[in-house]
C-alpha cells in the first residue's frame, strides 16, 4: 500500500467516525434527543386519552414485546441503510425462516434444548442463504437493491406458502413458547432481551470496529473504501447477509411469541422496520445514523399501532400514520441534507 493509501486508510470520513465521544457530541447536539422526545409526547398523548389502558404494566410489556421483534429486524436494516441500500425483503425472509425452523424442529420432535437450538440454527441459516443472495445480486450482479429485495420479498414468501399449502404450522415446541416467547427474567420478557442484546451488539460493532467503519464509509465515501484496499462488494454482501441472519432470527422469536408460522401477519413488517430506522435518524442516503437512535426509532411506529388499538381506532388507520410518519422522517432527512451540503 502507498503511502497515499496509508493516510486515507488511517483517515475516518466524518460520517465513520463514530467513538462514543461522536455519540455523545450528536446527543448533546439534539438530533437523537429529538426522537425521544418525540417518543415521550407519543406517550404522553395515548395515556391521557386512556389513562387506564395504555399506561398499565401489562401493555408496557406488550408494547416492549411488540417492539423486540421489529427491533431485531432494525439492526439489520441500519447496516443495509447506512450503505445507502435498502432491503424490502426482511418480511418474506421472517416467514420463511420461521416456517424453517417450525419444521425442522418438527421433524426432529421432542422439546428438549438441543430441538430448540438446531431449530434456531435452521432459522439463522435460512436467513443467511436470503441474505447472501440478495448481497450478491446488489453487489456482483449491481442489479439495485429495490428490485432486487422486492423480488426476493415475494420469492421467499411465496417457497414458505409452498412449504406449508398456504397453513400455517402450528406445531411449536412447547418449551420454546414457554421459555422464550412468554418467559420473563427479572420481570423483563426474554423477547426484550434478545433484542436489546442484538441492538447493542450491533451498535458496538458499527461503532468501534473496521466492520462499522466500512459500513459508514460504503454510504457516504466508496472512493475512500475503495482507496484503503476494502473489497467494496465483499463488504456489500456481509452487510445484507448480517440483515438476512438477523431476519432469520425474528423469525425465530416470532415463531416462538406467538406458537405458530404467521404466514399472513408479516406483509407490512419491511414497512415498519424501514420507517424505524429512518425515524431513528439514519439517512436513506447513507453514511449517517446511530443504532441507539434506531432503537428508539422503533418505538416509535410500534407505540402507534398500541394507542390505536387503545382507542378503538381501525387498523387501517395504524397502515397510513406509519406511512405518513416515514414519509415525514425521508422529508426532515433530506432537508438535514440539503443543510448540511449548503456552503
Amino acid at each position: 500500500m502507498t503511502t497515499a493509501q496509508t493516510k486515507v486508510a488511517e483517515q475516518r470520513p466524518p460520517a465513520a467516525d463514530r467513538s462514543w465521544r461522536t455519540v455523545a457530541e450528536r446527543l448533546r447536539r439534539g438530533e437523537t434527543t429529538r426522537i425521544f422526545g418525540a417518543l415521550v409526547l407519543l406517550c404522553v398523548v395515548f395515556s391521557v386519552l386512556r389513562p387506564h389502558a395504555f399506561p398499565t404494566s401489562g401493555n408496557i410489556v406488550n408494547i416492549a414485546s411488540d417492539a423486540a421483534v421489529l427491533l431485531v429486524l432494525a439492526v439489520g436494516a441500519t447496516y443495509v441503510i447506512l450503505t445507502a441500500g435498502i432491503d424490502l425483503s426482511v418480511s418474506g425472509v421472517l416467514v420463511f425462516a420461521g416456517v424453517i425452523s417450525a419444521k425442522v424442529m418438527h421433524g426432529l420432535g421432542g422439546q428438549s434444548v438441543g430441538v430448540l437450538l438446531v431449530g434456531l440454527l435452521a432459522a439463522l441459516a435460512a436467513g443467511l442463504v436470503w441474505g447472501l443472495i440478495n448481497g450478491f445480486l446488489v453487489a456482483k450482479a449491481r442489479i439495485p437493491a429495490l428490485i432486487v429485495t422486492l423480488g426476493t420479498m415475494g420469492a421467499s414468501q411465496g417457497v414458505a406458502l409452498l412449504i406449508t399449502n398456504g397453513v400455517d404450522v402450528r406445531d411449536v415446541p412447547f418449551n420454546l413458547v414457554m421459555s422464550v416467547g412468554s418467559g420473563t427474567v427479572a420481570g423483563v420478557p426474554w423477547l426484550v432481551v434478545i433484542a436489546l442484546v442484538v441492538a447493542v451488539i450491533g451498535g458496538v460493532i458499527l461503532s468501534q470496529t473496521r466492520f462499522g467503519r466500512y459500513t459508514y464509509a460504503a454510504g457516504s465515501n466508496k472512493e475512500a473504501l475503495r482507496r484503503t484496499g476494502v473489497d467494496a462488494s465483499r463488504h456489500l454482501i456481509k452487510v445484507y447477509a448480517v440483515a438476512g441472519l438477523l431476519a432469520g432470527l425474528a423469525g425465530y422469536l416470532s415463531l416462538a411469541r406467538f406458537a405458530t408460522t404467521t404466514l399472513g401477519g408479516h406483509a407490512t413488517d419491511n414497512l415498519s422496520t424501514i420507517a424505524a430506522v429512518v425515524i431513528g435518524g439514519t439517512s436513506l442516503f447513507g453514511g449517517r445514523g446511530l443504532m441507539i437512535g434506531t432503537v428508539i426509532g422503533v418505538f416509535i411506529p410500534t407505540v402507534l399501532q398500541n394507542g390505536f388499538v387503545v382507542l378503538g381506532v381501525q387498523a387501517f388507520w395504524q397502515q397510513v400514520a406509519v406511512g405518513v410518519v416515514l414519509i415525514a422522517a425521508v422529508y426532515l432527512d433530506q432537508m438535514r441534507r440539503a443543510a448540511r451540503e449548503r456552503p
